[in-house]
């Protein structure tokens, strides 16, 4: 039953994100010698080299939002191209001024694939029948997985502040931001079912109840949804963030 269920979303998944990409390629893409040609440099302070166009729009040049109406200005992000992926993902917490690329959602990626490693470990446990070590790692794989959900919503929240919604979008094309909502949202609530049956899977081993039957299979299971959820994101993070 599980496998029929796996592969029922992988098509769902698949199917959204080759939608993603035949809609992606159906756009020209921000020309490499466009960026370069206004000096864009990795680890550059950005915001200052656009405050004056920022502050031409009545902005202080603070956060990477207030720039965004000069880099429109200067021709980076219109509806006719598709954004490219180094200036719309470039926010770091408590990194204001700073230009870094992909590397907050390079963090989430590497959080979900040790949440993946743990819950590997977990079944490892519960195959020896050790009661302690199941809880131990389901315990860590849950931490990981509300930590990835705590870093998706600090994304959202700083794209939605930057001006972006489902129905609009300031670096590009709305279908851009609309799309995105959609396939992040789709698989952000599939990490938080993950997480929701590893917590009761976690009460259930506290419990006793896999002592009981004189078997884990159900952590096995919840498992292999978990890693499911994982190989999903990889995908999710190339076709969004790397093309």
């Amino acid at each position: 039953m599980m496998w029929i269920f796996l592969l029922s979303d992988a098509f769902t998944f698949s199917s959204l994100l080759v939608g993603y990409g035949a809609i992606r390629y159906s756009f020209p893409s921000t020309p490499q010698e466009q960026i370069e040609g206004l000096g864009l440099k990795f680890g550059e302070d950005v915001q200052a080299k656009f405050a004056d166009g920022a502050a031409a729009h009545g902005e202080h040049a603070e956060h990477a939002e207030h720039f965004i109406p000069a880099l429109r200005e200067a021709g980076v992000f219109t509806e006719l191209q598709w954004p490219s992926p180094d200036l719309v993902f470039n926010h770091f917490p408590f990194a204001h001024g700073l230009h870094l690329p992909l590397i907050f959602v390079s963090l989430m990626t590497l959080i979900l694939i040790l949440s993946s490693v743990t819950m590997v470990l977990g079944v490892e446990a519960g195959q020896r029948m050790d009661q302690k070590g199941v809880a131990k790692w389901l315990f860590w794989t849950i931490v990981g997985g509300f930590a990835f959900l705590s870093c998706q919503a600090w994304e959202w929240t700083n794209f939605i502040t930057a001006g972006a919604t489902p129905w609009a979008n300031p670096y590009g094309p709305p279908t851009f931001a609309a799309l995105f909502f959609l396939v992040t949202g789709f698989h952000g609530f599939h990490v938080f079912s993950g997480v929701v049956l590893n917590v009761i899977t976690y009460l259930n081993v506290r419990k006793g109840t896999y002592e009981e039957r004189g078997h884990y299979e159900m952590v096995e299971k919840v498992g292999l949804y978990w890693h499911f959820v994982d190989l999903v994101w990889v995908f999710v993070f190339t076709f969004f963030y790397l093309i």
